[in-house]
């Protein structure tokens, strides 16, 4: 998705956040931070940038009043577009509102980098780049250096390791109107309150574009299988293995979604389509977020999907089923004397 083979870090000011909650303070450097050399931009630029050549999801600026100069990062970053003089000034600004949303305990103090990069490639264009990143996590390193008859071994503290970026984000100057290109990165979004991050700083709405689009329907699909289908049907896991199977068979097969194709030949049972259709409609207005009925399907979308969607029957402790095509040839029953429930299978060979 980001590409930045042709890119180059233009500035790049440090700052300090803490949280508000535990007592601590922010504070910012005075000036942006002076590269010497091209080895440290160049370490710099492995560590902000790589972990975005795998996203897909691309987002909007937003703000909940419709008025997107009300969102501090948009008002930032326009303003850094439109004067990259005042670049440093608005990296502090930047700094400040991201202290004023870090209330949660339990959101961990760190170095604040707010770049500007040239020639980012996203979608088939270069374009100018804020990025933001925050570093939380800190590891100790071992160095082993040659000396005199052999070996010595040395530690570094509280240093970062580049390939672990924790948190970043790039805004880039195209689509000024809907709130700019966003891509981001969460890796230690693990709990509630980590979602400040997309939340509370950034304030992010997914743009509605065909990889969202599969992603969303494939995740709604999953969700209703695995979770609305048992207040109104009475189904054993295995055919909601079976349905998940169909789901996936179908998106991979072809090129466009069509939603009375999709429930037909997937659900088939004129109730279990009306209520998919339901719960369709209810995540579109709960996230404010309309999924067209007809879309061309993202394979980018459906290898990711393809990762959680589960084939898997897991029996007490001691066996797994994994499941990948015809639910005729498995049967479950009960066991009387053993008091137990069973699966049958049937296959003509083993592999």
């Amino acid at each position: 998705m980001v590409s930045f083979f042709e890119a180059s870090l233009q500035d790049i000011s440090v700052h300090h956040v803490g949280n508000p909650l535990q007592d601590e303070r922010y504070a910012l450097s005075d000036a942006p931070l002076a590269l010497k050399d091209d080895i440290i931009p160049r370490l710099l630029m492995q560590y902000f940038l790589t972990p975005f050549e795998k996203t897909n999801e691309v987002y909007h600026l937003m703000h909940p009043g419709d008025d997107l100069h009300l969102n501090e990062i948009y008002h930032y970053c326009t303003d850094m577009f439109a004067d990259e003089s005042r670049f440093h000034e608005l990296s502090q600004q930047i700094a400040k509102h991201l202290y004023s949303v870090s209330g949660h305990p339990k959101i961990k103090a760190g170095e604040v980098y707010i770049g500007y990069f040239s020639n980012i490639q996203i979608e088939g264009e270069q374009l100018d780049a804020v990025g933001i990143f925050k570093s939380e996590t800190k590891e100790t390193f071992l160095k082993v250096y040659p000396q005199e008859g052999g070996f010595g071994l040395d530690y570094e503290e509280n240093a970062i390791n580049i390939n672990k970026l924790d948190k970043g984000c790039l805004i880039i100057n195209t689509q000024k109107e809907e709130g700019y290109k966003v891509v981001v990165i969460d890796q230690t979004n693990r709990s509630q309150e980590a979602v400040y991050w997309k939340d509370d700083f950034l304030k992010l709405k997914i743009r509605n574009d065909n990889f969202n689009q599969t992603n969303n329907t494939l995740s709604i699909y999953k969700n209703f299988v695995t979770q609305k289908l048992d207040d109104e049907f009475e189904m054993s896991k295995a055919d909601k293995i079976d349905l998940l199977n169909r789901s996936m068979k179908y998106f991979k097969e072809k090129d466009t979604f069509e939603l009375d194709e999709f429930t037909g030949e997937v659900l088939g049972n004129n109730e279990a389509i009306e209520s998919f259709k339901n719960y369709k409609n209810q995540y579109e207005q709960e996230f404010e977020t309309k999924i067209p009925d007809t879309f061309e399907i993202s394979d980018n979308a459906v290898k990711k999907q393809a990762r959680v969607y589960k084939s898997v029957l897991k029996l007490d402790k001691n066996f797994h089923i994994y499941i990948h095509g015809n639910k005729e040839l498995i049967e479950k029953g009960f066991d009387d004397d053993k008091a137990m429930n069973y699966y049958k299978v049937y296959f003509k060979e083993e592999q």
